[in-house]
């Protein structure tokens, strides 16, 4: 789309996204005390001292992906979610996710990217791990890479209209509908017609 082309959306986009992943992120950390979850290949032994926001801001300076790969990267966590509901995004695995999902969207998405050594130098982890990542990440969408416009479109939609109508979300404020999501969901039925898609109500 050729707003995600203007040099003043991504660097908002991002702010945005890692906003709410890290709500996400932190609701799921408290969900966890009263529901099972499984330990998993992105779940780490320790918190990454870096922030969402600035592992999200890295992962757009060095991955040199196009633009949309983010949106679809958005896409990606969404559906490994809803597939995955014992492997809720929380500050354990929200990192390891995020450079995995940019990694497989840019592999779909662009005619030229960085292969898996580079991209685990820019997320910090290993070669290896970041082989093993994409494998459980690939198994875990049930390979449904494949983005249709309307989906696409829905998706990019949600974000720029949830920008206009509210700043980064305060991550002290517990009612962001992506909370009970992306462990998550925005949750779209990408099988409905566009004109039923919607945000489930918070």
């Amino acid at each position: 789309m050729a707003e995600l082309e203007n040099p003043n959306m991504m660097p908002n986009l991002i702010i945005f996204m890692s906003s709410l992943l890290q709500k996400v992120a932190e609701s799921n950390d408290l969900n966890c005390r009263f529901q099972p979850q499984k330990i998993s290949v992105f779940h780490g032994l320790t918190r990454p001292t870096i922030s969402v926001q600035d592992y999200l801001d890295r992962i757009y300076k060095y991955a040199n992906c196009s633009p949309s790969c983010f949106i679809v990267a958005y896409v990606y966590l969404d559906r490994f979610a809803q597939r995955q509901p014992s492997l809720p995004i929380n500050s354990f695995n929200v990192h390891r996710l995020l450079i995995t999902s940019v990694m497989v969207a840019a592999k779909f998405m662009d005619d030229m990217y960085y292969n898996n050594a580079y991209y685990a130098k820019v997320g910090g982890v290993s070669t290896t791990e970041m082989n093993f990542l994409e494998v459980d990440f690939l198994f875990g969408l049930g390979f449904h890479l494949n983005v249709t416009p309307n989906t696409f479109h829905t998706y990019y939609s949600y974000l720029q209209r949830e920008m206009i109508l509210q700043p980064p979300p305060n991550i002290a404020e517990p009612s962001l509908s992506l909370g009970r999501s992306l462990k998550v969901h925005l949750c779209f039925n990408e099988e409905e017609s566009s004109h039923q898609k919607q945000q489930l109500a918070v």
